[in-house]
């Protein structure tokens, strides 16, 4: 039996319908047409890991036959079904959406649901609110806390004798995260954004820094890749008018080695980490992951109301 992947599945969509279509419009397309059986899904709303795959194909693939069009929501179509001139048109309109760095109204914590649900939706990881207020008043812990810290268990995808063999072996049964959050991003706050994130996610296996609002001129992202390859630090831009198109810039290099002295800094000043590092321990244990002990991961639906108004 034919089976296809969510790249393959929404060429075969667009291909036949020959027009630009959301992602959620291939879904919806597919599953009338019955392609939806051929692909293995899991969740009640498949149709947003479509537009990432897409995304991540048309970035980092030179021979993608997909293109990205201009709108809200982004559609998708295929290259070689437009002109030349059609597709230098697309390609240069979606290229030179740069909008310069703003003011925001909103608190940087209220980036913290984007977070969560990015994090869970498309890391697979399950994410905890490091509050600064509940650690001792020292100056330097703002170079020592992360905003964010998230895992990533093995739980659901390992067979229970290969989670405790690897218990057993000292080997590593989850993968941790730290995740810095800024509102906006720019060259007059990037060597401190960065460093901060740095000094303060040396202890993970991943450390990210994430913004809303992230400097598009193309020497400041030149300087922000050349920054991330250096020290191995991932890049998130955070969507609030649309949460699926939020989107890992540059990925993290990955550490098979935990700082352990710094982690065990981070639990010593402050509660939250404590009780992240308590609560991974126990549902390493049961087998089983209490999502209720982790940030609670918001509906889309909620979300798109909430950056509604934080847009205002």
């Amino acid at each position: 039996m034919e089976h296809l992947t969510f790249k393959q599945l929404a060429q075969k969509v667009l291909e036949e319908e020959r027009r630009p279509l959301t992602a959620q419009e291939i879904w919806e397309i597919a599953v009338k047409k019955g392609y939806d059986k051929l692909c293995k899904v899991k969740g009640k709303a498949p149709w947003r890991a479509i537009g990432p795959h897409i995304g991540r194909d048309i970035k980092y693939n030179p021979d993608t036959p997909f293109v990205k069009v201009d709108s809200k929501p982004v559609k998708f179509f295929l290259k070689y079904l437009v002109s030349e001139g059609e597709l230098r048109e697309i390609e240069s309109k979606g290229a030179g959406e740069v909008a310069p760095l703003k003011k925001t109204k909103y608190k940087e914590r209220e980036l913290h649901p984007f977070l969560a649900y990015f994090a869970h939706t498309f890391m697979g990881a399950y994410t905890k609110t490091i509050l600064h207020e509940k650690s001792g008043r020292r100056k330097y812990t703002q170079w020592l806390h992360p905003d964010m810290v998230g895992v990533h268990f093995p739980i659901e995808e390992w067979e229970t004798e290969v989670i405790d063999f690897a218990r057993e072996t000292g080997s590593p049964a989850v993968t941790l995260y730290s995740f810095e959050i800024k509102k906006e991003l720019g060259f007059s706050n990037l060597r401190e954004s960065f460093f901060q994130t740095v000094s303060n996610s040396s202890w993970a296996n991943e450390g990210y820094l994430v913004a809303a609002d992230i400097e598009e001129d193309p020497e400041f992202r030149a300087e922000l890749k050349r920054l991330s390859d250096a020290f191995g630090i991932g890049i998130i831009k955070l969507d609030i008018t649309d949460p699926d198109s939020s989107e890992i810039i540059f990925p993290a290099r990955h550490k098979n080695q935990i700082d352990w002295d710094t982690l065990n800094k981070l639990a010593r000043e402050n509660p939250n980490a404590r009780e992240f590092l308590r609560r991974i321990t126990v549902d390493l244990a049961t087998k089983e992951i209490r999502r209720e002990k982790y940030d609670k991961v918001p509906d889309y639906e909620k979300l798109v109301e909430l950056g509604k108004k934080m847009a205002e």
